[in-house]
């Protein structure tokens, strides 16, 4: 059985596969499965109140003891399903509250899921075109441009409710906020009566450093924050937090979820974050980052190295396909991400050690190299077809 070293889109719990999840988040579900998978949300569910204690004290957490105020929080299935919730309730709070607009500025190459409302949220045509025509409600403007958030606001007088952004794009290919521009933006919304909605849900829980969430690395507090991806080690789940004031506008029956916050969910999310918050991951997620960025900063055939924490982008030279050195990687052992033509997106499990970034550190210039040179995979002989077509079988009974 081959093990493969894993660097992209894993949550904290296991660095190679196939492994077990954590002992502390496995247990967690088993023991949860033999007392009570599901109930109808009139009952209540055990490690809900828990849960949303502790995300809320993770995103408190550079808020001064004595200011700390909860977050509520709503539960859902999905980061998909918490932006969802964040868009609604932003609207709903401007009707409510605000000037009663209802459009929503957000970035260029951003994401924010595959539903109607979401994927129209997501300012990326390719995805986009073969689902149109999408809702409306959405402005789409370049990040790390003021200039163009003012020109969205003014020309749609009255009209916008929220800037939705994340502070770290993943899938255009790990690009950040600059956090002078980011701190303009959010001042510039709480002038002006909208919203910020920070989309947390790929760089959240101490994915990016220091802090469990990036817009705690960026010196910002907006009013509606989303997450899912490392909220329970893998488990199906999402979460949209609000302030108080906000999050006061949803009244019971405007927004719910039949499976959002159950109880095999928040069983494993209880584990995951109770983990996260007795661990280490801050000081290590930051060294491991540093120390992974700047081995890929000395590596021939990649221009340019960005991101933060252990959310990490290179951008390769012109010839060489990132799409190839993802393949080549997983022949040698290595599961990659390519975001695009001539960029490879890491993302490693927190509890990735530098002897594992070290292997990739070794291998990669060979894979780059061999893709420089007419480097292709090799067409699948039939005997391999024969065996995968055997494991299939074996694996359907």
């Amino acid at each position: 059985m081959t093990l493969l070293l894993v660097l992209v889109r894993t949550v904290w719990a296991t660095a190679t596969l196939p492994a077990p999840p954590p002992p502390a988040v496995s247990e967690a579900i088993a023991a949860q499965a033999k007392r009570l998978i599901h109930v109808s949300n009139y009952y209540h569910i055990e490690n809900r109140g828990e849960v949303a204690k502790l995300i809320s004290d993770l995103l408190n957490t550079c808020v001064p003891k004595f200011f700390r105020a909860p977050w509520p929080v709503f539960f859902a299935n999905s980061g998909a399903e918490a932006n969802e919730c964040a868009i609604k309730l932003a609207r709903l709070y401007s009707k409510k509250e605000g000037t009663g607009g209802q459009t929503i500025i957000t970035m260029d190459g951003s994401f924010h899921g595959r539903t109607l409302a979401t994927l129209s949220a997501t300012a990326q045509p390719a995805k986009q075109e073969a689902f149109a025509p999408l809702p409306g409600g959405f402005i789409h403007v370049p990040m790390n441009d003021m200039n163009a958030v003012h020109r969205a606001f003014f020309e749609n007088p009255g009209d916008v409710c929220a800037i939705m952004l994340e502070c770290v794009q993943g899938e255009s290919g790990v690009h950040p906020w600059d956090p002078d521009t980011l701190f303009e933006v959010a001042q510039f919304a709480r002038k002006n009566g909208m919203l910020i909605i920070v989309d947390e849900v790929q760089s959240g829980f101490y994915r990016c450093g220091e802090f469990p969430f990036a817009f705690q690395n960026m010196g910002i507090t907006p009013d509606i924050i989303t997450m899912a991806k490392g909220i329970a080690s893998g488990f199906p789940m999402g979460a949209c937090a609000a302030r108080i004031e906000v999050a006061e506008a949803f009244e019971p029956g405007d927004h719910g979820s039949t499976f959002g916050g159950s109880n095999l969910a928040m069983a494993a999310a209880h584990a995951t974050l109770a983990t996260l918050s007795r661990g280490h991951f801050d000081e290590d997620v930051q060294e491991l980052g540093d120390y992974f960025a700047e081995g890929l900063d000395k590596i021939d055939g990649i221009t340019e190295v960005r991101g933060m924490g252990l959310m990490i982008g290179a951008d390769l030279e012109e010839g060489v396909d990132a799409n190839l050195v993802v393949a080549k990687g997983l022949d040698e052992g290595f599961l990659l991400n390519a975001t695009g033509p001539s960029t490879l997106r890491f993302l490693p499990p927190l509890i990735v050690t530098r002897k594992e970034i070290d292997q990739l550190l070794e291998a990669l210039p060979g894979m780059i190299d061999a893709v420089r040179n007419g480097w292709t995979p090799e067409e699948e002989k039939p005997e391999d077809a024969a065996e995968e077509e055997a494991d299939t079988e074996f694996l359907a009974q």
